[in-house]
């Protein structure tokens, strides 16, 4: 074990005995090479499942970077470019002002439909072509390429479609045959997973407050025209076998040593 590995071992073992975690993960990549690959404490609290190294966790928005990821090697060979309007690739996108949206406006949360309807439910987040209809014919709140704003949910789902219509593929097949399996993390890196691998996933647990703190936020609250309250992050969402068998491509299960490889190649694409 080296000493970095060690350090960070010890650090983590700390923190899960301390109680501040249940379980984690750290990994760290230099130069392509595997420097620290830890885990301590345990995935499922119930059965005392131990994390490994390649347990996944829903890592929530951390997986718009695997999507990005996914767009950016496409752009690079060819399948469309940055300044590519997302009308040529899926024309009904165009509706209500929306047709000089381009595929870097969606990749920059620059394009103006930041929000899903406030009866969005975790099933509609499912319904993938649901989705895409809807987002499609939505009004934009601004000209696009104008302003800057989160796109939570609407990320996924508008670069995951514009990757659909340029392959024919949807965005999970494209980011495991062409991004996780040739760097060896294809059981690691996922949006919607096969429902034999849900048994290997994290269980998430919600910190304490954090019920109490959504059930008072106000239902103007800006945060919840991204994403309504129903389909907030919290465990009791993340923990749903329909959503984490779900191509919602704003998130995604993986592990740290997954993340870091994976994204890791995004942005060096990106360069």
């Amino acid at each position: 074990m080296n000493d970095l590995q060690h350090q960070v071992q010890e650090a983590i073992d700390q923190f899960v005995e301390s109680g501040a975690e249940r379980g984690l993960q750290v990994a760290v990549y230099q130069h392509g090479e595997l420097m620290v690959d830890a885990f301590a404490g345990v995935a499922d609290p119930e059965t005392e499942r131990r994390v490994v190294s390649d347990t996944p966790f829903y890592a929530y928005s951390t997986g718009k970077g695997a999507t990005a990821t996914v767009a950016h090697m496409l752009a690079e060979h060819g399948a469309f470019g940055y300044d590519t309007p997302i009308v040529e690739l899926w024309p009904e996108f165009g509706a209500h002002g929306k047709e000089a949206a381009t595929v870097r406006h969606a990749l920059t949360h620059t394009v103006g439909v930041p929000g899903i309807p406030a009866d969005t439910t975790p099933e509609d987040l499912c319904d993938w072509d649901k989705m895409c209809a809807v987002i499609a014919d939505s009004e934009p709140w601004w000209e696009p390429g104008t302003k800057t704003a989160y796109h939570a949910y609407t990320f996924g789902y508008i670069v995951g479609e514009i990757v659909r219509r340029a392959t024919g593929k949807p965005i999970s097949q494209v980011l495991r045959e062409e991004v996780a399996a040739p760097l060896g993390i294809a059981d690691e890196l996922y949006f919607g997973m096969p429902e034999s691998e849900l048994g290997r996933l994290a269980r998430l647990e919600d910190e304490e407050g954090s019920a109490e703190f959504l059930a008072a936020m106000p239902d103007d609250s800006p945060i919840l025209k991204w994403g309504p309250r129903a389909t907030f992050p919290t465990a009791e969402f993340g923990n749903r076998p329909d959503v984490l068998m779900a191509d919602i491509p704003a998130g995604g299960k993986m592990s740290a040593r997954a993340a870091a490889r994976g994204l890791r190649r995004g942005i060096q694409r990106r360069r």
